[in-house]
């Protein structure tokens, strides 16, 4: 409405200059130039001022000030279906022993109201959590985890320490695929170990404008991930053209949140070529999350081969001239691959 009746204002006042009132023109173009003014002023004022979100590059009312949190998420078939990921600005998704992978939730946009099941916590978790200066949450941990843990590399509680307490168990699941915890709690525990919740601004990610098509590389409808020959550790990404967003399943199921029932919606899924190692009789792993590598971004139905480095400690999707790859706004999904086999062997794309 304002766009209109300025220009209806403007073309008023130019044809009054062209009828020859040449003596009023100085005073005719300072009062257009001050009704044009007022016009941009009130526009200006009318439109809702909103704030971008760090981790997913959405318009939000009020400026995000919520410290990153992170979770490790358990995801055992047993511990299936879990609850919370919908709300998780990322999830990484990685190897935690033999071929079982575990998730990093991280939620900075949104807190759900419950999160789990909580699983144990990996030194390369825990590199994670450093890396966004998050504040830490899980249940158990390695000898390496524990070691870091207890000597305070990042902010954190632990099941282990609250069970029971912050930490409660579900009586539908067996142990160890029913921790949970509470978002009241997980912000109790927070203040009990004097953790600050405040946001730095550690973190940004490099985002698509809403005028950049973003539309780069092969087209490409569907995605297949495989750990290992077990069924249950395949996941499928699938493009939809009207949301344009990907929808996930593993074992053929799709995932949803149990708080919600709500299948999982995703902007961007990507992958990380990383060099893994055995460490342990247990099948522990330790993962590479500096030297760099191969990567894949699947966003707006397309796919293409970039490349990984860790800036300011986290693993980072980047073009060759050393850019931030841009992301769609929206949620993503990150995978860590062992270089061996690789993403050539693991990561199956369908046209």
């Amino acid at each position: 409405m304002f766009k209109s009746k300025t220009l209806f204002i403007a073309m008023a006042f130019s044809a009054l200059l062209i009828g020859g009132c040449s003596k009023d023109s100085s005073k005719v173009n300072e009062d257009d130039k001050t009704k044009i003014d007022e016009e941009s002023t009130v526009e200006e004022s009318v439109k809702e001022k909103t704030f971008v979100a760090p981790l997913t590059g959405e318009a939000f009312k009020e400026e995000i000030t919520q410290r990153p949190i992170i979770v490790t998420i358990n995801n055992h078939p047993a511990a299936r279906p879990q609850s919370g990921l919908a709300s998780a600005d990322i999830v990484y998704e990685m190897l935690a022993e033999g071929n079982v992978t575990r998730f990093l939730a991280v939620y900075q946009s949104e807190l759900p109201e419950n999160i789990g099941p909580v699983r144990s916590a990996r030194s390369y978790f825990i590199d994670m959590a450093k890396g966004y200066d998050a504040f830490y949450v899980a249940h158990g941990y390695s000898p390496e985890a524990k070691s870091m843990l207890d000597n305070n590399v990042v902010d954190n509680i632990n099941g282990m320490t609250y069970d029971g307490t912050l930490f409660n168990r579900s009586k539908d699941r067996v142990a160890p695929h029913n921790s949970y915890i509470t978002s009241e709690n997980l912000l109790k525990g927070a203040k009990k170990v004097g953790a600050s919740m405040n946001y730095s601004e550690k973190v940004r990610q490099a985002f698509f404008e809403p005028d950049e098509r973003g539309k780069i590389g092969i087209e490409t409808s569907q995605v297949d991930i495989y750990y290992g020959n077990n069924e249950s550790f395949h996941n499928t990404y699938v493009y939809d053209h009207q949301s344009n967003h990907y929808g996930r399943q593993s074992a053929g199921v799709d995932t949803k949140d149990m708080l919600t029932g709500e299948a999982l919606s995703l902007a961007n899924v990507l992958f990380f070529e990383m060099k893994h190692q055995t460490i342990d009789n247990e099948g522990r792993q330790e993962i590479d999350l500096t030297s760099g590598g191969n990567a894949y971004v699947f966003q707006n139905g397309y796919m293409r081969e970039v490349k990984w480095a860790n800036i300011d400690g986290i693993p980072r999707a980047v073009e060759e001239s050393g850019e931030l790859v841009k992301l769609v706004p929206g949620k993503s999904w990150i995978h860590f691959v062992p270089t061996s086999p690789g993403l050539k062997a693991m990561v199956k794309t369908q046209p």
